[in-house]
């Protein structure tokens, strides 16, 4: 799209004495205009001739690059009160100069006139399928061979040969996929090379910006040296050399930080055409033009989404592992299996990080965030998962100090949902925290800060402080469904397993005991579990925690009651705080259409666990296929699920962050 900018003449001219008019006009390819107030000045009818009066502005533009210096003119008369010839006249010489800027969401054409006065127009970043504004990606994989660290960071080590080089500042490319996940960005200057004899093009960035991003020159094709570093870091700016007289310079920016609290994503380069000056005077600008770019968000992928691969750790209990094998074949996924000697008998790997992505026009590929809890996992994310086309990201809390709801199963999306006419295409961010002026445990801010800056699934807070644990995964999930959002929201339940175990005494079976089957742990029946006070007072307390996140997932994600679907389940307190009494149901895996749920050991009736039964009646009518896996002493019993120890990969969401309406 080209952008014309109409120039303004400002030069002090000298008026002649005794002149009270003027009119101007331009050679070919010039365009004059003049813009007056018509309350401060009266234009004669069909006269070109003009009052010399302060509310009266002469502005021309030209279309098409000069050949030479000084190549167009405009010509200014001055006439008297009564003359026919002007009294005098002056010239205005012109050179045109274009400048391009291409990159991956922004083409402009802009369009100089050297000796006027240039009026500045901030180029801005806009949101939608309208907007315009080039995007950036966070150079955060390791697509360079031997380097041990993102291509992104500031110090690289490179080793070869048993030999190890420490680079300070990582300023070199070292394989040629690395540009790939750079943005393009060509400026094409138009106009007399000649005129760079008493110029010089200036590519410059802010002081705010400059650990944002690195920007390669590249000066020739065929070998990595030939691209240049020349902006970032420790470089604010670059001289353009024109002395070869091409029209056209190729640069590759990358971004060094993801959006957070002290940085809103934007990254402004600016072009500035210098006069340059004799002697020791600084040189004068003539004129600046700006692009700006957006850093590309980090993006979670809800349970809706297509799964590509699951992640397991490896633990004694081959059963659960074997389970989860015939579960991903299902699904057609591929299973990555941590081996104990990594996860270091840490077995909560989805506790230990949370997958998403990053997309810009010419390149997406996943990025793990990795949590701040560092238990035995803690090197696994950094060290298997970091590679070619897939990133990493962290944030670790100033202090080091971290709760159990720094756990990344206290972090969740929704599918997408809208709101009051307010649509969120990529879902809404949820997150565990304490109630309100409760003081009590929140995800840190550094992980909290970070989620609010990427703004394209803006978070929601949750009470999950009431569970020991403390994590969103423990009362709730999402699943696929083919009709209305497109979703059912699953919440644990303790009124309904009541109902549920209400209806089963009344047919008869009170005798029938929970835990049947399982070695070592004490059964309770239906008619023991309605007549427990305390486990029925805990419930209750439960219940009325996951009410009230009943009632703000449905203000924050517009949803209806027939968008819910309860899920049976007990609590009991530990403390002031809850634990799952059988495995719990809602702490499941999604793949696609098949769920791996914890099997609850339930009650027998009519040789059919009942809880089993009661979810599949919920679930299978949506099209789902419901797989209970015992978890019981690998996971359950270690307070979590098999949520909690395990991890999904998802394909990406098909809509393009960028046209979303902020």
């Amino acid at each position: 799209r080209a952008l014309q900018r109409r120039q303004e003449i400002c030069q002090e001219l000298s008026i002649p004495s005794g002149a009270t008019s003027f009119d101007a006009r331009g050679t070919s390819g010039v365009k004059v205009y003049v813009l007056y107030n018509p309350n401060a000045v009266k234009k004669a009818a069909g006269a070109s001739r003009w009052t010399l009066n302060s509310q009266v502005e002469v502005i021309v533009s030209m279309d098409i690059p000069s050949s030479s210096v000084n190549d167009s003119k405009v010509r200014i008369s001055y006439y008297g009160q009564k003359e026919n010839a002007p009294v005098e006249g002056a010239w205005l010489y012109l050179t045109c100069v274009s400048k391009y800027y291409k990159n991956n969401r922004l083409n402009t054409l802009e369009t100089r006139n050297l000796g006027s006065k240039w009026e500045l127009v901030c180029t801005k970043w806009t949101w939608g399928p309208e907007g315009q504004g080039a995007v950036l990606l966070v150079n955060c994989d390791r697509d360079s061979p031997g380097a041990k660290d993102m291509d992104s960071a500031y110090q690289s080590t490179l080793t070869s040969n048993q030999i190890q080089i420490i680079i300070v500042a990582n300023v070199y490319l070292f394989s040629f996929q690395d540009l790939e996940d750079m943005s393009l960005m060509i400026l094409r200057t138009q106009g007399p090379s000649a005129i760079f004899a008493d110029y010089k093009l200036v590519l410059h960035i802010s002081v705010a910006d400059v650990d944002k991003v690195r920007v390669f020159h590249a000066s020739g094709s065929g070998s990595l040296a030939q691209y240049k570093h020349v902006l970032g870091l420790d470089k604010r700016s670059y001289i353009v050399d024109r002395s070869s007289g091409q029209e056209e310079d190729t640069f590759y920016v990358e971004g060094l930080a993801f959006p957070d609290a002290d940085f809103s994503g934007l990254v402004s380069f600016h072009v500035t055409l210098l006069e340059v000056s004799d002697k020791n005077a600084p040189d004068t600008p003539i004129f600046t033009d700006t692009v700006v770019f957006r850093v590309a968000p980090w993006i979670m992928m809800p349970n809706t989404l297509q799964p590509l691969e699951v992640f397991v750790c490896s633990n004694p209990n081959g059963d659960f592992l074997e389970a989860m094998r015939a579960l991903v074949r299902k699904a057609n996924c591929k299973l990555t299996v941590c081996p104990e000697v990594e996860n270091r008998r840490d077995r909560w790997i989805q506790d230990e990080m949370e997958f998403g992505y990053v997309e810009a026009p010419h390149k997406v590929f996943p990025v793990v965030f990795d949590s701040p809890r560092d238990r035995g996992l803690r090197d696994f994310a950094f060290r298997r998962i970091l590679g070619p086309d897939f990133g990493y990201v962290t944030r670790v809390p100033p202090h080091g100090h971290v709760s159990s709801l720094d756990s990344f199963g206290n972090l969740d999306v929704s599918p997408p949902v809208t709101v009051q006419g307010k649509t969120y295409p990529l879902g809404r961010i949820l997150i565990g925290s304490s109630l309100p002026r409760s003081g009590g445990r929140r995800m840190t801010k550094a992980v909290r800060d970070f989620l609010y800056a990427q703004k394209v699934q803006p978070p929601v807070e949750l009470y999950s402080d009431w569970l020991r644990v403390g994590h969103v995964d423990e009362f709730l999930s999402f699943v696929p469904a083919p009709d209305r959002k497109g979703f059912r929201l699953l919440l644990a339940s303790p009124d309904a397993c009541y109902k549920l175990f209400k209806e089963k005494q009344r047919e008869g079976h009170g005798n029938m005991a929970q835990f049947a089957g399982l070695e070592n742990v004490q059964t309770i029946t239906i008619d023991e579990m309605l007549a427990d006070k305390t486990l029925r007072s805990d419930s209750e307390y439960v219940q009325s925690c996951i009410d009230w996140n009943r009632h703000t997932l449905k203000e924050e994600l517009g949803l209806t009651e027939q968008d819910i679907i309860d899920i049976p389940q007990l609590f009991m307190l530990n403390g002031s705080r809850a634990d799952a009494f059988f495995p719990d149901m809602v702490n499941m895996i999604v793949l696609g259409k098949h769920l791996g749920i914890p099997k609850p050991f339930g009650p027998i009736v009519d040789g059919r666990c009942c809880l089993e039964e009661n979810v599949r009646s919920l679930l299978e009518p949506l099209g789902l296929v419901c797989i209970f896996i015992n978890d019981f002493f690998s996971y359950h019993t270690l307070l979590g699920e098999i949520h909690c120890g395990t991890n999904v990969l998802r394909k990406p969401f098909s809509f393009k962050w960028w046209n979303m309406i902020l």
